[in-house]
């Protein structure tokens, strides 16, 4: 949690996920795929969903299980979903996610943008000169914090 200072400074509000998806009508998914975020969205969690609301997933396909996310679009729980990631890449030619007609579905691509392997490559030239010196490195990802492979 954020320091109280900061909290008192902003103005901001500390409450639970499961309160505040019941309160937005737009919830997008911006995390890592880890042993807590997989299935992160389930039955449960699109159950506490505000009724017709919006999922967005940019993030790690297995973050929202899949079946129970069906479920909750054909029983009208949800007006829709955005999804460019899925549990199975690529998504195979019969899921039933093609068939349903409040979803848009992207083919992983959400953070491609012009020039990102020149970005990519200056990185790895940054972050080795880092390296040699001894300073951090940007982006370094710390596997303490229990990431997975998203496949």
């Amino acid at each position: 949690a954020p320091p109280p200072a900061f909290v008192a400074q902003t103005g901001i509000e500390i409450t639970t996920l499961d309160d505040l998806l019941g309160r937005a009508d737009f919830v997008t998914l911006h995390t890592d795929l880890n042993l807590t975020s997989r299935h992160l969205i389930d039955a449960h969690r699109l159950g506490a969903m505000k009724r017709g609301a919006v999922l967005i997933n940019t993030s790690r396909g297995p973050v929202v299980d899949e079946r129970a996310l069906i479920a909750a679009l054909e029983e009208g729980a949800l007006s829709g979903a955005a999804l460019d990631v899925f549990e199975q890449e690529p998504l195979p030619a019969d899921h039933p996610l093609w068939d349903q007609p409040n979803v848009m579905l992207s083919a992983h691509m959400a953070g491609d943008f012009i020039g990102w392997r020149a970005a990519l490559g200056q990185q790895f030239v940054d972050n080795f000169h880092r390296w040699r010196r001894g300073q951090p490195l940007i982006n370094p990802v710390n596997k303490e914090y229990g990431y997975v492979s998203s496949s």
